[in-house]
């Protein structure tokens, strides 16, 4: 089984409130984030209520049916960790110059944000997708997803050439988008 397959399984495990599979995600990732913390001021007592948190965190995430693990769980889970950690110096006041040589330790925050706001997006694009109907939806994603062409894609659809397709690309493409930036407002 591979990583990304155990880590789904695990996860799955989790919303299930499996014993085993939290008891597994325990003994994989608790000692990193333990040393994290210990090492940037905290103590043993700091690195359980972080992982804890952490924990809770990932739960009511792995409930969600939109939810996508897009990298190694023990990535996802030391993000959030070291977020949470971060959070509780700065309200400490302890972080003034730590936070400096933390950022050069561990460069995965912004990247991490800066997926969750790309997966955001896509979840927004997904259900954008799914409100736009035929046979705009099929042909949006022949063209873009397949990477056909617009003859085929005329061809394909019962339009009479590739100009009359490449219009009705263009008007679905339209409706996708007035869809999308709506919700894209409101989330």
């Amino acid at each position: 089984m591979s990583t990304i397959e155990q880590d789904q399984s695990l996860l799955k495990g989790l919303a299930e409130n499996d014993k085993k599979s939290i008891e597994t995600i325990y003994r994989q990732n608790y000692s990193m984030i333990q040393a994290f913390v210990i090492n940037n001021s905290g103590s043993a007592d700091d690195a359980r209520d972080i992982f804890q948190e952490a924990m809770v965190v990932l739960f009511e995430k792995s409930k969600l049916a939109e939810f996508l693990l897009s990298c190694q769980l023990k990535t996802y889970i030391y993000s959030i960790c070291r977020r949470l950690w971060l959070k509780r110096l700065q309200q400490l006041s302890k972080f003034s110059s730590q936070l400096e040589s933390l950022e050069e330790t561990v460069p995965v925050e912004e990247e991490i944000e800066e997926h969750e706001k790309i997966n955001d997006d896509f979840i927004l694009m997904e259900y954008a997708m799914g409100k736009i109907g035929e046979p705009c939806k099929s042909l949006l994603d022949a063209y873009y997803v397949k990477k056909r062409n617009m003859l085929e894609i005329a061809g394909e659809f019962g339009y009479t050439n590739a100009d009359n397709a490449k219009t009705q690309k263009y008007k679905c493409l339209v409706r996708l988008k007035k869809i999308f930036f709506a919700q894209y407002k409101n989330a």
